[in-house]
């Protein structure tokens, strides 16, 4: 057993782990533009973040008129995607620190996106982030993306935890409210700063306001450390 007890972390992916976001959306931009659709801004696509990606195309095919079936546009929004985050994603490095401090501990860790399994592979390997998270669960494989919990719930199930005992890092307000619902603890790092009084964040146990910049290594762990002790 770890330090922590029985204690265990779920990170979301995109947005929360590694910048993947401009990547992210330059492959929506690209894909959009395929089909006829020009202009796809870094506004348009702030409204997709948390949702995971089957969902976001299935919401484009209706918002432009697409015609193309969504598992066509996910073959090539992945195609678009897996050429620019093989270029570059960026690890926060104090999510990387924090994910290393967790492992060195014991705490068992798991991955939770709304990312298409071969998109959530690449950048773990791509990172080096698989060599400390190794159980891994796309919203393709379950009923419901976010903000749903199934996702979540999933996760727990794979690495033999208690839902109760679990603990999400999450920079989206629909994995906040999915976390809520799962009925784990969540330490909200909101990527879109203007969304950090979106209610969903309210129910969080530690929200970091600031997002990325705010967050450290050493203060997560503190806060785990005291919530392991009052749970």
């Amino acid at each position: 057993m770890s330090t922590f007890g029985t204690l265990s972390v779920v990170f979301d992916l995109d947005g929360t782990l590694v910048d993947s976001e401009p990547n992210y959306y330059e492959a929506g931009r690209r894909t959009l533009a395929e089909y006829g659709v020009p202009d796809f801004s870094w506004a348009e696509h702030e409204r997709y973040v948390g949702i995971s990606t089957r969902e976001t195309l299935a919401d484009w095919r209706e918002r432009y008129g697409l015609s193309a079936p969504v598992e066509e546009l996910l073959a090539v929004k992945d195609r678009h995607y897996l050429k620019l985050a093989g270029a570059s994603t960026r690890v926060y490095p104090e999510m990387r620190a924090f994910v290393e401090l967790l492992a060195a501990e014991g705490v068992p860790m798991a991955v939770a996106s709304g990312s298409s399994p071969v998109a959530i592979g690449a950048i773990l390997a791509g990172t080096g982030l698989d060599a400390y998270l190794r159980t891994v669960v796309s919203a393709d494989e379950v009923a419901r993306g976010k903000p749903a919990p199934d996702i979540f719930l999933e996760a727990a199930r794979r690495i033999g935890a208690d839902p109760a005992d679990c603990v999400v890092v999450e920079d989206a307000a629909p994995g906040a409210a999915a976390a809520h619902a799962a009925g784990m603890r969540c330490v909200a790092v909101p990527y879109v700063a203007a969304q950090a009084d979106a209610p969903e964040f309210a129910t969080a146990g530690l929200l970091l306001r600031g997002g990325q910049a705010e967050f450290t290594a050493r203060a997560a762990h503190a806060w785990l450390m005291d919530s392991a002790r009052r749970s």
